[in-house]
């Protein structure tokens, strides 16, 4: 029996994702865990993507918000996060997938060994096709030089994320909530299972390195407070890493 206690609410910023955001969504309602709730953040999406939402709207475990203006995925994320109300959060980008064992594997996982911050391995499809093992722990110092958690991935005990937000940079805005995460619980452990797939494609916000590099060290800046040799280090560890996952293409 699976108790209130046990709930997950599950995280989705959206914006113009009409061409994979019904996939995402059923993967979602066709996990094998079932107490869930989904909550959707509409970042002011073309009106393709407003009625592929409209199927959904009478789904019991399904929220749906609309924002009247553009603001980015790491507000819709916070907001989100805001209406949460269940004692773990997961998230999903509107054009990756899950497993459909994703979520009961993760939270047993995680109850089993008393973790508070818990990521999978994945599966990167699209443009390419490759397994991702990130390593089986992480903390702030090992993350700064190696961002192999994937969002998607991710669950979280909803108490330890008092007062930690997404960013409303441009991009890279989930960096800096594993970053201040991790300072706060001290590690991040992963299942060892291929449970989430990651898609990458040529238009996403995130697959121009250069502008990667630039956010990652204005975040490393004005966030983490690096200095600047500190920073270099970061910059250069995450670089090779990212090379070695996806030889080049799309740093996180």
């Amino acid at each position: 029996m699976i108790k209130a206690k046990d709930y997950i609410d599950i995280v989705l910023p959206n914006y113009n994702s009409s061409r994979y955001l019904k996939q995402t969504i059923n993967s979602v309602i066709m996990q094998t865990y079932k107490k869930w709730q989904l909550i959707i953040i509409d970042d002011c999406s073309d009106n393709k993507t407003l009625n592929l939402l409209k199927k959904f709207h009478k789904h019991k475990k399904i929220k749906i918000y609309y924002q009247k203006k553009n603001y980015g995925a790491g507000f819709c994320r916070n907001l989100a996060m805001k209406k949460s109300k269940s004692p773990y959060i997961a998230f999903i980008d509107s054009d990756d997938i899950w497993n459909k064992n994703k979520l009961e594997k993760q939270i047993n996982f995680m109850k089993k060994n008393h973790y508070s911050f818990s990521y999978t391995y994945y599966k990167t499809f699209g443009l390419k096709k490759r397994f991702i093992t990130p390593p089986l722990r992480f903390d702030y110092k090992s993350f700064i030089k190696n961002t192999s958690i994937g969002t998607s991935t991710i669950m979280v005990e909803r108490k330890k994320l008092k007062n930690i937000k997404f960013t409303n940079s441009k991009i890279c805005e989930d960096y800096y909530f594993k970053c201040k995460l991790l300072k706060r619980v001290n590690f991040a452990f992963c299942l060892n299972k291929f449970l989430t797939k990651y898609r990458i494609r040529n238009d996403s916000m995130q697959s121009n390195n250069i502008k990667n590099i630039f956010w990652i060290w204005k975040i490393n800046k004005n966030f983490n407070k690096l200095s600047f040799l500190n920073n270099l280090v970061s910059i250069i560890n995450i670089s090779i890493n990212s090379i070695k996952k996806y030889g080049g293409k799309n740093f996180f």
